[in-house]
């Protein structure tokens, strides 16, 4: 199974993400379309990525433009252009995946949904946000 997710690095939440059976690019392009829709970002939003094909399709390049978006690929072999994604993977694996041994595809997609949208959004704390839920720093962010 593969995920896509989208990231704010202001709250460290993850604002959408997209599961499928095989990496292609409408994954990518789903979870990046539903987080246009989802936050309407300004003019101007950067959009960090690794260099896999799905991110450096026509399909993909269009919609960034479309929705003036500015694309930064990591660079080959360099995983901290990407770090904030790359550490939050590692995370579902250590805290989830590597935990248990699920028996369907469907039990897996269902945990790795309670996982993000139950734990890590709302009850996970991150040193990044003083030590507050990814939810809880948006929240607190809005009232000051």
């Amino acid at each position: 199974m593969y995920l896509a997710v989208v990231i704010d690095l202001f709250s460290r939440k993850i604002v959408v993400w997209s599961m499928d059976n095989r990496m292609k690019v409408e994954l990518v392009n789903d979870a990046l379309l539903m987080a246009v829709w989802t936050r309407k970002p300004l003019k101007g939003l950067v959009w960090h990525t690794d260099r896999g094909s799905q991110y450096a399709s026509d399909s993909h390049r269009a919609i960034l433009k479309e929705h003036h978006v500015i694309q930064s690929m990591s660079r080959t072999g360099n995983c901290w252009d990407n770090a904030v994604s790359e550490s939050f993977f590692h995370t579902l694996k250590t805290e989830l995946v590597h935990q248990y041994q699920f028996k369907t595809r469907s039990e897996a997609k269902q945990a790795i949904f309670e996982y993000i949208e139950v734990f890590y959004n709302r009850e996970r704390i991150h040193s990044a946000n003083n030590y507050l839920s990814p939810v809880e720093y948006e929240i607190q962010q809005k009232a000051v």
